[in-house]
């Protein structure tokens, strides 16, 4: 056996205890052990031998009067630190990529500046299409897809003054009411959270039709925005299209790499996390 095949073999035994963290970790709450070994496929006496072990170093604690296991603090120590690695900007790259490949369209990601919606980096085809759109650039929020996708899932008062400013500035611009604006507005938003994904038809940019789908994190809080777009002629913009089923899948995988699924209470609703309505 080489060097590197034996390098690669690891610890077997961890990895069989492993299976006992696993639903320990998915669990709402402490578990017995008998429910824990079959969960983890092992008897119980040799399910008990690991989690001694991992009493030990903290990583399951026992509640004496019940008998349950849990997690333990070193458990919770690991999970927050992992957490506060976590950088969408930093994790984005090969999800953009990849959708970019797969679409053969410009993609691009946004979050949420002191500004508003902010472009942070692009990934272009190389096809030359007039497409305005520069890291840096700051999106309006009621005129683009981006803007809206977060407007409808990112509760703020920075949100709701800079979407005040805008209705006000297109309402003088237009001559349309205010309310009426806002009750649009409130249309488009309620169909965002229903879709799970914005869309945007020559709307900012003539000739230029696109998608936004919300990435979010491990409380479900949305964090950035991966944006499709290109020419209306080769970017199709109905809701059932590849273009936006590749967009949101795009922006699933990034959510789950930021921890997105690890917490119970979250769901998945019209191609986005939405919390679970049965808790409060």
């Amino acid at each position: 056996m080489t060097k590197a095949s034996s390098e690669r073999q690891g610890i077997q035994s961890i990895e069989v205890g492993f299976r006992l963290l696993q639903p320990l970790a998915r669990s709402r709450r402490s578990m017995m052990l008998r429910d824990l070994a079959a969960a983890a496929g092992m008897p119980a006496a040799k399910a008990h031998r690991y989690l001694v072990s991992f009493m030990r170093i903290g990583l399951v604690e026992q509640d004496n009067s019940t008998g349950r296991y849990d997690l333990g603090g070193f458990a919770l120590e690991l999970g927050l630190s992992s957490l506060e690695r976590l950088d969408p900007v930093r994790f984005a790259g090969p999800y953009l990529e990849e959708l970019c490949e797969k679409i053969h369209q410009s993609v691009a990601l946004a979050v949420w500046g002191n500004r508003g919606p902010t472009i942070v980096r692009v990934i272009d085809t190389g096809d030359h299409i007039a497409i305005n759109l520069r890291a840096g650039n700051v999106l309006p929020t009621v005129r683009s897809a981006t803007g809206k996708l977060f407007a409808a899932y990112h509760r703020s008062p920075a949100i709701r003054q800079i979407v005040n400013e805008e209705l006000q500035a297109t309402a003088k611009e237009t001559r349309v009411a205010v309310t009426t604006l806002r009750r649009q507005l409130e249309q488009a938003l309620t169909e965002i959270r229903h879709r799970g994904i914005a869309r945007a038809v020559g709307a900012l940019t003539p000739g230029i039709n696109g998608f936004s789908a919300p990435v979010f994190d491990h409380t479900g809080t949305i964090v950035a925005a991966i944006t499709s777009l290109g020419s209306v002629g080769e970017f199709n913009v109905e809701w059932d299209d590849p273009l936006a089923k590749a967009t949101s899948e795009a922006a699933l995988a990034l959510s789950r790499r930021l921890g997105y699924g690890s917490l119970p209470d979250w769901t998945e609703e019209g191609g986005a996390p939405v919390r679970n309505r049965t808790r409060t």
